[in-house]
């Protein structure tokens, strides 16, 4: 989605009466309940929250991990927060770590967006990502946003993105050759990409 379509959606929400709820999980699960607002081409209406959410994604022995960070967007573009949310440093990177933005949904009181973050660099705090879990999809042909959308379900539409990018971006590809036993257990789910079914052979 286009950053001016987001900004439109936002800007509907705030015109329904869409109001910032109290708190939001930042990094660590610390909650804080200041309203946010986003920067540049970005920048959301009054009263709505924008929150960056970063999946990091790791893996132990042959269990691949996921776990979430979040932060209020303030005056920071999303990339550098979501960066900092990961404890990312470019002056001194892993060895094949990548962040990219994978998805944005609504939340009631703002919008989320999502990064993939890899490699976890505490993978054993995470939760093992189970790979028959589905993406979160809506039966509603005029309101397609999913009832329910778990942190699993945004986990395993981050690795089914990342995995069709290892097919189609270089950047990606390089990277992704630097973690083989972590991308071997991304590639375990589907290349799709997003609202793509799976085969039903």
């Amino acid at each position: 989605m286009r950053s001016d379509e987001l900004v439109d959606s936002v800007t509907r929400a705030a015109s329904d009466g869409v109001r910032a709820s109290d708190g939001v999980r930042v990094a660590d699960g610390v909650r804080g309940a200041d309203g946010v607002r986003a920067a540049g081409s970005l920048r959301a209406a009054d009263g709505v929250r924008v929150t960056v959410e970063t999946v990091l994604l790791g893996h132990v022995g042959p269990f691949l991990t996921y776990r979430s960070a979040r932060a209020p967007l303030r005056d920071d573009h999303p990339d550098a927060l979501a960066r900092a949310v990961a404890g990312f440093d470019p002056a001194s990177p892993t060895a094949g770590a990548l962040l990219h933005s994978t998805s944005w949904r609504f939340e009631p009181g703002g919008v989320v967006l999502t990064y993939a973050a890899l490699p976890d660099p505490h993978p054993a705090a995470a939760c093992r990502l189970n790979p028959r879990t589905a993406v979160a999809r809506s039966d509603d042909q005029f309101a397609p946003s999913p009832a329910v959308v778990g942190l699993d379900n945004v986990a395993v539409h981050a690795c089914r993105h990342l995995a069709w990018l290892r097919r189609t971006d270089p950047l990606v590809a390089a990277q992704a050759d630097r973690l083989p036993e972590l991308w071997a257990l991304i590639e375990d789910h589907r290349p799709l990409a997003a609202g793509m079914l799976p085969a039903l052979a």
